[in-house]
């Protein structure tokens, strides 16, 4: 048996808490050994724009609302969400003001200069409206028409392509709402907006009398994203959490809740693998 004299076991205590300090201190320069707490994100929107962000009983819901809070909890951030308007949710993201934005953002080359997306989780067309005294065909009748779109957005792009870029009848205004207001009261003769947008409003105003068209010919498929400011450091986790709730089910659960429908992932994986 091995005798400890009094010298060994104050080496001992004294090594001892000498390798505790020494632990403590490499566990205090590297965070404790646990995983430093991830930052409070603030998400920037627009709730005018129904049924994907808008106003209800002064809470901001709807299908974008649940996508982002769906991504949030998967990828294990905190966040608070901005509403904004249109305009200024691009300028704000562009400057890192904001973490990031969501509020049926199309995903664009033009739009990618700027910022950084991540892969789709909405596909979309655009849609033309007119009272039911009045019928287009096609897009191309929009000519010779005053036609209202949403300022600085893919559909003022879309309507530009027929009427021509700086074209006199094309009246811009600050959402998609004011448009169809501007419709109903005689200010423009159609509308051009998202699909999912106007046949949203047909639904809560049943009484409402309207014409509406898509041309594929014309307008075809775009796909939404979260849009970060340029090298965002939080795209890549939030881009996998996205995937991973298209792919568990979650991403449908919420797809039917607001769009009352069963989505088609495979189209939005398609078009994220050709880097919608």
């Amino acid at each position: 048996m091995k005798k400890w004299t009094s010298k060994g076991v104050l080496a001992l205590g004294l090594t001892a808490v000498l390798a505790l300090t020494s632990a403590c201190s490499q566990e205090s320069e590297s965070g404790g050994g646990s995983t430093p707490e991830k930052k409070t994100l603030v998400v920037g929107t627009d709730a005018a724009y129904a049924p994907f962000t808008y106003m209800d009983k002064g809470e901001i819901v709807g299908f974008d609302i649940d996508i982002v809070d769906a991504v949030m909890e998967e990828a294990g951030y905190d966040y608070e969400i901005k509403n904004m308007g249109w305009d200024g949710l691009f300028e704000s993201t562009r400057q890192a003001q904001l973490d990031l934005a969501i509020c049926a953002i199309t995903i664009s080359d033009d739009r990618k200069q700027t910022f950084d997306f991540s892969s789709p989780y909405y596909q979309s067309t655009h849609m033309i409206m007119t009272k039911d005294d009045k019928k287009v065909d096609s897009a191309s009748d929009l000519k010779g028409m005053t036609v209202g779109v949403l300022n600085a957005s893919t559909g003022q792009i879309a309507a530009e392509k027929v009427m021509g870029q700086n074209s006199p009848d094309l009246k811009k205004y600050e959402s998609d709402a004011v448009s169809i207001m501007s419709l109903q009261n005689g200010a423009v003769e159609a509308v051009v907006a998202d699909n999912t947008v106007i046949n949203e409003y047909l639904k809560n105003n049943p009484d409402g009398k309207f014409n509406t068209l898509t041309d594929p010919d014309t307008f075809g498929s775009e796909f939404y994203g979260l849009m970060f400011p340029k090298d965002s450091e939080v795209a890549g986790d939030l881009d996998a959490a996205l995937k991973t709730i298209i792919e568990n089910g979650t991403y449908a659960n919420i797809y039917e809740k607001w769009i009352g429908a069963e989505p088609d992932t495979e189209v939005l994986q398609q078009a994220a693998g050709q880097g919608a």
